[in-house]
């Protein structure tokens, strides 16, 4: 169980991250997914913790997102600023990966904005749209395994998936053709 802990626990904390904007708020989910995750499935086969990780991982975040609108609506009936802390995640492997290989300055500069766009393009979908392109494109999920992870069905998975990869494509057409 640690091994497969340790293995998810990037790529977890990175769809946190980019589900939340928040670091403290995106280790918690990530902590709390974990926990529950042990708590709860430690007995079930190897096989089966992948895709129920993921899905403690995606409920997790759909449970910070309805209270993070709670508090919202109290902040704003109150007078309070919206305000999220922005704070940069350092030590990204994607981006240290592929800064590793650039040819040079001019490639790296050209590569750091693109990654820069597609982070914001990630931020600017819609969660289920976001979840089902992380889902299938970066954890490598099926469609059956997404949408159980999801808790919808295969044919909302494609649809939120389709839309993820168009919104993208759109805007990021400078960057990647």
């Amino acid at each position: 169980m640690d091994r497969f802990l340790a293995g998810m626990e990037r790529r977890a904390y990175r769809m946190a991250w980019i589900a939340t904007s928040n670091r403290e708020d995106a280790l918690d989910i990530v902590q709390d997914a974990m926990l529950r995750l042990v708590k709860g499935y430690a007995d079930r086969p190897e096989a089966e913790w992948g895709p129920l990780f993921q899905r403690i991982v995606q409920s997790t975040i759909h449970d910070w997102h309805r209270r993070s609108r709670v508090r919202n609506r109290w902040r704003q009936w109150l007078g309070f600023p919206r305000g999220a802390a922005d704070d940069e995640m350092g030590g990204d492997p994607l981006e240290t990966s592929i800064a590793s290989h650039a040819p040079g300055p001019d490639g790296s500069l050209g590569l750091q904005c693109a990654i820069d766009a597609l982070d914001v393009a990630l931020h600017a979908l819609p969660l289920r749209q976001q979840q089902a392109f992380l889902l299938r494109q970066w954890e490598g999920l099926s469609v059956a395994e997404t949408a159980t992870a999801m808790g919808i069905s295969a044919g909302s998975v494609k649809t939120h998936y389709s839309r993820a990869v168009q919104a993208l494509r759109d805007k990021l057409e400078d960057h990647w053709p």
